[in-house]
């Protein structure tokens, strides 16, 4: 189960890194690609920043703190030697993504991101920002469903 986690993990990584090459090769130098004209874009974005670009200019920083909270995500899969595939799912999901800007901040300088929800006027993202808010999601539901079974076993 742990080698799955392993492999499921570093596929990821590379399909964050892979798409990231992606839009530096074709999207940086035409800056943005209208898939659905004013609703879904294509945007090459450079962001020194963490989610809706909080702490901008503060790289060090924050892959530090994406580095912490890796390590102790790790610590806690070896230690706790979780079996839940939906807790393990989530931690993958957000070590994944935290790795793939963790990448970008360390070789860059920055972060790239490059989908632009128009519509909403949403903030530019990249794949590694989805695996994180996804796991995050799927840790939350983890959460919940083992507080109802504690609750219930009352």
């Amino acid at each position: 189960m742990y080698l799955t986690f392993f492999i499921t993990t570093v596929l990821l990584i590379a399909a964050d890194v892979f798409s990231k090459l992606a839009a530096v090769r074709f999207l940086k130098d035409i800056d943005t690609f209208p898939i659905i004209k004013n609703v879904f874009h294509l945007t090459f974005c450079r962001n020194t920043g963490a989610a809706f670009s909080l702490l901008s200019g503060n790289t060090g920083v924050l892959a530090l703190i994406s580095v912490l909270m890796i390590a102790v995500i790790i610590a806690y899969i070896i230690v706790k030697k979780p079996t839940s595939r939906l807790l393990l799912s989530a931690l993958s999901l957000i070590v994944a993504g935290g790795t793939g800007n963790i990448i970008d901040r360390v070789l860059r300088g920055y972060v790239i991101d490059f989908f632009d929800f128009r519509l909403i006027n949403f903030a530019i993202f990249n794949v590694a920002d989805v695996f994180v808010c996804v796991g995050v999601v799927l840790l939350a539901v983890y959460i919940i469903k083992t507080d109802l079974k504690k609750e219930e076993s009352l």
